[in-house]
């Protein structure tokens, strides 16, 4: 019996092997299978990242370009609002001084003229309310 259990034990074994190396045949088959599939998806996937590495240097180099604008532009304005502030300073000088100066010497004028045909002595306006204005304050108030 031991003759029968010893025969059955090695066909057992046998058995046991022939699967074993089977498996392996068949997870190798798989593994070059697999490796193959990632070979395709790797070529498949290189040129999508190349685009995008290339869509991403085109956006850095876009915003570097837009970022030198705006510093231009804000140039440009600080140029512009000190050129305004020039040109309005140089036109009280040449404009409005010689205005101011000129009439002051037409009031001297005037006032010169008016002496030289006095009608009297000058009043000159009062300020404030007309004394008819108070009274009718007054009367309103009180």
């Amino acid at each position: 019996m031991t003759d029968v259990f010893l025969g059955v034990i090695a066909v057992s074994t046998l058995a046991m092997a022939i699967g074993q190396v089977a498996a392996v045949i068949i997870a190798a088959r798989a593994a070059r299978r697999v490796g193959d599939r990632l070979g395709q998806l790797e070529e498949t996937i290189r040129p999508i990242v190349a685009n995008v590495q290339r869509i991403s240097d085109d956006a850095a180099r876009a915003t570097s370009l837009a970022a030198e604008q705006v510093q231009r532009a804000d140039r440009i304005l600080d140029d512009l609002a000190r050129r305004v502030d020039e040109t309005m300073t140089a036109l009280q000088e040449t404009i409005l001084r010689p205005a101011r100066q000129g009439l002051a010497i037409f009031e001297t004028l005037r006032e010169v003229v008016g002496a030289f045909f006095d009608r009297g002595p000058r009043q000159s306006r009062p300020r404030g309310p007309s004394p008819a204005a108070t009274e009718d304050d007054a009367s309103v108030i009180g």
